[in-house]
């Protein structure tokens, strides 16, 4: 007997998911680009293209792709120090070596990244998010980095207590966070309205009914917002900084968009993601939206987990979102200008505390402190000095975390008080536990022989072996009493 749904009811489920996803897309597509310190237009546009592009292509058929929260930060600081013209180049490229990473079967091997530098790249750019979020929520303009944008937050605290515009525009901006984080409790047929477009939506009808004084959306208009780089851009290569955040932008959102689907993959029961062609589908889109001047795309879990949620069935949804996007880019986007920065800024600022693992952290320290090391070093680094030497900080602290706990190494001894000494060295011998094993050795007696026994190791490195012989040889100087080192046969 044949259960395949009919394909006009799977259409009309597809049909009514890319809606929901169109509603929850296009406040978070507007205010990742104001937050980026780029025309709203382009991230409708590098929406645009998740859908039309990216939906098409084979990798995750639930998964949907926009402009994401995540690489905000990483957006600004390359837009500030190599203009919005260099932002194409720099996503052009991004999407080259996603490309070229999935022609080679990476894929997979971004799933063997810790969990811990994950989640600290993600709290890393949370902090980051809100730190500059704050400063949009109260119509000011901050310093722009992290530690600046962080260490002014006392200076703009006080200087919004003194201004009535600003207390206003904090007023907007608090009042979306609210309306965001609450609605989740309210009934689910109020639900069917995204949280995120109801209360931007609340924001902006309120600031026009009561004719508040705060800052809008600036809209050019989308034929002049898209800017395909010029040969100039492309001579800014040569800069070695640029080459630096066109690898941090391909491996942060390769990593992102993975672990997406794979958390997208445990949402429902339909086909598997498909790892390489996932990545070579979001670098086909990196590359489009390098082409058109736009912000770099990843796989968005907030959105993707809509569309799960909607009923969607197969591509359809992901794509239809994307006409959806097109058509309002190109009919309606004089609306945009009626929309307060403060509304947009409270959005992220929202999804800036999602994106901080509170509850993991206080759970992963009870279990797994070592792992909650690393997450709260990468978040740190992240903060102190960029995204892309902070998550190598990670990185590098992760492996040397594993090599630590990988290297236990334990030398039982047996002694009788008289005769032989017998010590057997078990586990695996590295230049990290050289110290305890040599402190351990040198408490063995020096007036009888000893057998070194080193058939229980599974590993033992140069650095250590050099060690041990070395030990018997000076143990054999001092002592009448021979130190033989039995190898396994």
């Amino acid at each position: 007997m044949n259960t395949r749904p009919a394909p006009a009811r799977v259409l009309r489920a597809d049909l009514a998911a890319s809606l929901v996803v169109f509603l929850v897309a296009l406040p978070l597509c507007v205010g990742v680009a104001v937050a980026s310190g780029v025309p709203a237009e382009l991230g409708l546009v590098t929406g645009i293209v998740g859908g039309l592009v990216a939906g098409l292509l084979p990798g995750s058929s639930l998964q949907v792709s926009g402009p994401a929260a995540g690489l905000t930060v990483l957006v600004y600081t390359a837009v500030t120090e190599y203009g919005l013209a260099a932002l194409g180049v720099v996503v052009l490229l991004a999407g080259l070596v996603q490309l070229a990473l999935g022609a080679l079967r990476m894929g997979r091997w971004f799933r063997a990244i810790s969990l811990a530098v994950v989640e600290g790249m993600l709290a890393g750019i949370g902090l980051l998010l809100i730190a500059g979020q704050l400063y949009i929520l109260a119509d000011r303009k901050g310093p722009g980095a992290g530690v600046p944008n962080i260490a002014g937050l006392p200076g703009l605290a006080a200087e919004v207590a003194r201004s009535a515009t600003a207390l206003t525009a904090l007023a907007v901006g608090a009042g979306t966070i609210v309306v965001m984080a609450g609605w989740k409790r309210l009934p689910a047929r109020c639900q069917l309205l995204p949280g995120a477009l109801a209360a931007v939506g609340g924001a902006t009808a309120l600031t026009i009914v009561l004719g508040l004084p705060v800052a809008r959306v600036r809209v050019s208009g989308l034929a002049s917002a898209v800017q395909p780089p010029g040969s100039s851009e492309f001579a800014k290569l040569a800069d070695t900084g640029l080459l630096a955040t066109v690898l941090a932008f391909a491996l942060i959102a390769s990593a992102e968009s993975l672990f997406s689907a794979a958390a997208v993959d445990r949402l429902h029961t339909g086909p598997r993601t498909d790892y390489n062609k996932e990545l070579m589908a979001q670098g086909m889109g990196n590359t489009v939206c390098g082409l058109l001047g736009a912000l770099p795309m990843t796989a968005v879990i907030v959105r993707s987990a809509a569309n799960v949620q909607a009923g969607a069935r197969t591509k359809a949804s992901r794509v239809l979102h994307g006409v959806w996007l097109l058509l309002f880019a190109a009919l309606l986007p004089g609306a945009l200008t009626y929309v307060p920065t403060a509304a947009l800024a409270g959005v992220l600022v929202h999804a800036g505390f999602k994106l901080l693992p509170v509850k993991g952290l206080l759970t992963l320290w009870s279990s797994h402190r070592g792992e909650a090391v690393v997450l709260a070093a990468t978040a740190l680094a992240i903060l102190l000095t960029n995204m892309f030497e902070g998550v190598l900080i990670g990185l590098l602290l992760a492996v040397v975390k594993a090599a630590w706990e990988t290297s236990h190494v334990h030398i039982e001894v047996t002694d009788d008080g008289e005769g032989l000494v017998n010590a057997h060295v078990i586990g695996n011998a590295t230049f990290l536990r050289l110290p305890r094993i040599l402190e351990t050795l040198e408490k063995l007696p020096k007036d009888r022989a000893v057998h070194l026994h080193l058939a229980g190791l599974r590993h033992l490195d140069h650095a250590c072996l050099n060690a041990l012989r070395n030990w018997a040889d000076e143990h054999n100087r001092a002592s009448s009493e021979e130190v033989r080192l039995v190898h396994p046969a």
